[in-house]
């Protein structure tokens, strides 16, 4: 296994991801690439980009993701394994088969979020499209919903609140 591509949406659970990334990297020795699905921008799907504001929101949205990616890949980094992050516009799933398709990825770490039957069926599952296109391992890590305001929270298990001890651990 020497490439593995771990989708990342900035969930307050990342670091669960990371930390699974870490320990597969470590044993086989392989290169890590995060990557992270920015919305498309809005003349790409039909729309005006609107005034000088809406675009000036827009590009520092993209600096921040871009700012949490490189945090992310920087982890990796300090614990001794190749990572890079790309931030990369366009539809999540089509993106996503296409970055595998270029790097020769051989497996996909991904987040999977529990959610209710109206917004699966209107919204759709990134990880449940993925797994049904892909001949390649997935491995979906469980997450609450919601997202990261500290971009490496430590890990926890919600459920029975008990704190769980990363594998590996390191500061950002």
């Amino acid at each position: 296994m020497k490439n593995i591509l771990v989708s990342i949406d900035f969930e307050k659970q990342a670091g669960l991801l990371l930390d699974r990334a870490i320990e597969l990297a470590k044993k086989y020795g392989s290169k890590v690439w995060l990557i992270h699905i920015a919305a498309p921008d809005p003349d790409f799907v039909g729309y005006d980009v609107g005034p000088q504001n809406v675009r000036d929101v827009r590009a520092n949205e993209l600096n921040d993701e871009k700012r949490m990616l490189e945090k992310y890949a920087s982890r990796l980094n300090d614990n001794g394994i190749d990572a890079q992050g790309m931030l990369v516009e366009g539809p999540t799933v089509l993106t996503i088969l296409n970055t595998i398709k270029k790097l020769n990825i051989d497996l996909v770490i991904i987040g999977h979020h529990r959610r209710n039957y109206f917004y699966k069926a209107f919204v759709g599952n990134t990880d449940i499209a993925l797994i049904n296109q892909l001949d390649i391992p997935v491995l979906t890590i469980p997450l609450k919903n919601g997202y990261a305001v500290d971009p490496l929270p430590e890990p926890r298990n919600m459920e029975r609140g008990r704190k769980i001890t990363p594998m590996v651990r390191s500061e950002v």
